[in-house]
């Protein structure tokens, strides 16, 4: 599962900002439906027993959908709500640690924005990228941007799976064509949208474009 590069097309991270009156379960179910090929639950600040149960409630969602559930940066929520994966900052745990608390067969990620930071993620083990930010973003005040030009030196330098994320959304996401991406991770561009499905379709189609 984790070796097959369409896993990537279209990557959503949630966020509960725009949930409303919604849990977060029936948000991500729409944008499940609409499309999208791999869910990262991020949950900065929430204590760990209530994110391993968040990881619980929508772990049978996407096994419905087929959709792998990566956990934003902690191994042990990952291990403990039996998640398939982590996707892992360069200031957290290091990625042949979080390997061996994991095992060989789940979905390692790691954040890179130089070709350094590319190589090592690949030496170390990592099965994908997660480069950025592409564009200029609302979500990550402290995310720098990195340019197509950089992008490509990555894209270069390594042969795993590379997501672009930072600010991608339907007006900007063509932009990326040629550039060697696997997929996009997106935020708000799905999660603020009224119609999650529908915007989840889009994203999907047009990110099937770059690709």
């Amino acid at each position: 599962m984790k070796h097959n590069p369409a896993l990537f097309t279209l990557y959503a991270v949630t966020d509960r900002t725009w949930l409303g009156e919604r849990t977060l379960a029936q948000v991500v179910e729409e944008a499940l439906a609409g499309g999208v090929t791999l869910l990262q639950l991020r949950e900065k600040g929430m204590p760990e027993e209530a994110f391993i149960q968040e990881a619980r409630t929508l772990l049978p969602l996407c096994r419905r959908y087929r959709v792998p559930l990566i956990i934003n940066d902690n191994v042990s929520v990952a291990l403990r709500s039996g998640a398939d994966g982590v996707h892992l900052g360069q200031e957290d745990m290091p990625l042949r640690e979080a390997r061996r608390i994991l095992g060989p067969d789940k979905i390692i990620g790691i954040s890179a924005r130089t070709v350094s930071d590319a190589l090592r993620a690949e030496e170390s083990g990592a099965d994908y990228l997660g480069v950025g930010a592409v564009f200029s973003t609302s979500t990550k005040t402290d995310a720098k941007h990195i340019s197509l030009e950089t992008l490509g030196e990555i894209r270069a330098a390594v042969r795993i799976p590379l997501v672009a994320i930072g600010g991608i959304g339907p007006d900007n996401i063509l932009k990326l064509a040629h550039s060697g991406v696997q997929g996009v991770a997106v935020v708000s561009s799905l999660f603020a949208q009224k119609d999650i499905r529908l915007a989840a379709s889009r994203l999907r189609h047009l990110s099937e474009q770059i690709i």
